[in-house]
């Protein structure tokens, strides 16, 4: 309860903005009775206040495990990231070849490559077309506009087609299904392409650059799955969104030939427009924490044993829950901490 109140007096501050003196407000009246109580329950500890306090002591340690267990699988990501070089560098040696479609990775870094796609292309020397990393965020407001949730680059030359997307979101949004997020994904990178991001030769590494871009601003007609046109028809390529359940509407993305770009960007476009028609499928990275050898004791037990018993009865990530079983795949890694 008492860190409870605590973070309550931060959520004042920081989330909801209201001035200190309220937090210091708020944390003194409740901070006071809730040490009140936890002096009494200590002066009748044998008597049976011994059961709140080792419920207590035992919630603290699931915590306690479970904080040290997340950073230490962060620090990991982040020290084990590799560069954008390494990644370019990679085809000749293990003759990488590029198949058709659009790869999500999913990862938690915002920089870098990480490890868990190194770690599957050194081992499966391939990977698609059109390669987009991309980063699910929570942020600490209520709600993230439609044309500030998306930020958008490019990593290396341009005709690697490597993108990288941070999605946003606030505490209150309410994330949507796999058919619309795919939607608006493509749209986005293929806005950034549109708006001078194919001018780019691409990102100097450790210096990346992320434009926020509006998911509808390309001028890409959708078209429903039952043949009802939503705009002007075109005699160009299609896409056609597949999509798990049948019952669902087809969303087709069309290249006008009105639209004012010049023959660069719209190859770059087509070409995303081509993997797209190719299909898309969702990389996750699935680790297993273990200690290095000659970590002290303490830290096997709480690693080996209780953060991965924590880690294999604990929910996964919330967007993970709408992305097609059909088309993901889990790359398994053992990190050593």
């Amino acid at each position: 309860m008492l860190v409870t109140t605590c973070l309550m007096s931060l959520v004042i501050v920081l989330v909801w903005n209201k001035s200190i003196f309220i937090a210091l407000g708020f944390l003194i009246f409740f901070g006071s009775i809730e040490v009140m109580y936890f002096s009494a329950s200590l002066g009748k500890f044998h008597e049976g206040a011994w059961v709140p306090i080792t419920l207590s002591f035992i919630f603290m340690v699931v915590m306690s495990v479970w904080h040290y267990g997340t950073i230490k699988k962060y620090e990991f990501d982040v020290q084990n990231k590799v560069s954008v070089n390494w990644l370019l560098n990679l085809g000749p040696s293990l003759g990488i070849v590029r198949v058709r479609g659009i790869g999500l990775i999913h990862t938690e870094l915002m920089s870098g490559i990480p490890a868990i796609f190194s770690h599957f292309v050194t081992n499966l020397p391939a990977f698609h077309q059109v390669l987009v990393f991309l980063c699910v965020k929570s942020v600490p407001v209520p709600h993230v506009e439609p044309e500030e949730r998306f930020l958008v680059g490019r990593i290396g030359p341009k005709e690697y087609r490597l993108y990288r997307v941070i999605v946003r979101y606030g505490y209150r949004d309410v994330q949507q299904d796999d058919l619309e997020f795919e939607k608006e994904l493509i749209n986005s990178i293929a806005e950034f392409i549109r708006s001078g991001g194919a001018d780019q030769n691409g990102f100097v590494e450790g210096s990346e650059k992320l434009s926020s871009i509006s998911s509808g601003a390309i001028p890409l007609w959708e078209e429903g799955g039952d043949g009802e046109v939503d705009g002007p028809a075109s005699p160009n390529k299609e896409i056609n969104q597949q999509t798990v359940a049948p019952q669902r509407k087809k969303a087709r993305f069309v290249l006008p030939k009105s639209a004012q770009v010049d023959a660069e960007v719209r190859s770059e476009l087509q070409d995303l427009m081509d993997a797209r028609e190719a299909g898309m499928s969702f990389i996750l990275g699935h680790s297993h924490m273990k200690a290095k050898s000659g970590s002290s004791f303490v830290k096997r037990i709480v690693i080996n044993f209780f953060y991965e018993f924590l880690r294999r009865n604990s929910r996964g990530p919330s967007y993970a829950a709408n992305i097609p079983h059909a088309s993901t795949l889990e790359v398994g890694m053992v990190y050593q901490v």
